[in-house]
């Protein structure tokens, strides 16, 4: 696939997960330190109105980037701020633009492939999220997954994980053997066991990388 169906897939699901949430699960805790899932789904809906706007040249402001909020029906809200971004990365020619990503910086321009790469592993993650604080499996592809684990290793695993606002924590040890998915979360900082938060081993992410 290419990165805008690997996109679409991953938002998709992510829809198709919320699908499955009652009324009380949206004041469950999320792997979102301090998020109950709905903080982290009107994160998810301000998420997509900006990377909509940067995709049609409005992405500097960085107003367009706030969180939604989610009013009475959550999962309508949520629904259409999905729509809204997978209709302008269905335009036509969008592969050849340039996107403003204040939050990652706001000096550079981003080519549309690494941008929509950024979205995409972003909602791989979240899917991850939505259907872990919801008990429920993810339906994502071992090429979906794969995809977003060579846009995590691309992630900077540096002091800027450790500011309050960082979107990752410091990567995290992995075991033998673990799948794509897992050391897509593990190289972002989530634990794959959460919330069982099982003690990690001494396995560093590139020796289990260079033994797959």
């Amino acid at each position: 696939m290419d990165i805008l169906d690997l996109d679409r897939t991953a938002v998709l699901e992510t829809v198709r997960l919320l699908e499955h949430a009652q009324p009380e699960d949206w004041e469950r805790p999320t792997p979102c330190d301090g998020w109950n899932l709905r903080r982290l789904v009107a994160h998810m809906a301000g998420q997509h109105h900006g990377f909509a706007a940067a995709a049609s040249g409005g992405g500097a402001d960085l107003a367009v980037w706030q969180d939604r909020s989610l009013g009475h029906d959550g999962l309508a809200v949520y629904r259409e701020s999905a729509d809204l971004v997978l209709g302008q990365f269905a335009e036509p020619g969008i592969l050849t633009r340039e996107f403003s990503l204040p939050e990652i910086s706001t000096d550079l321009r981003f080519p549309a492939t690494v941008a929509i790469g950024f979205h995409f592993l972003d909602y791989v993650v979240h899917a991850w999220d939505v259907a872990r604080t919801l008990g429920i499996e993810p339906d994502l592809t071992e090429e979906t997954a794969e995809a977003a684990l060579l846009f995590a290793l691309r992630v900077p695993d540096d002091e800027r994980r450790l500011r309050p606002e960082a979107q990752f924590a410091p990567a995290l040890p992995t075991g033998p053997g673990t799948g794509s998915l897992d050391l897509v979360l593990a190289t972002l900082g989530r634990s794959p066991d959460w919330p069982a938060g099982a003690a990690p081993t001494d396995r560093t992410l590139q020796e289990d990388l260079r033994d797959r």
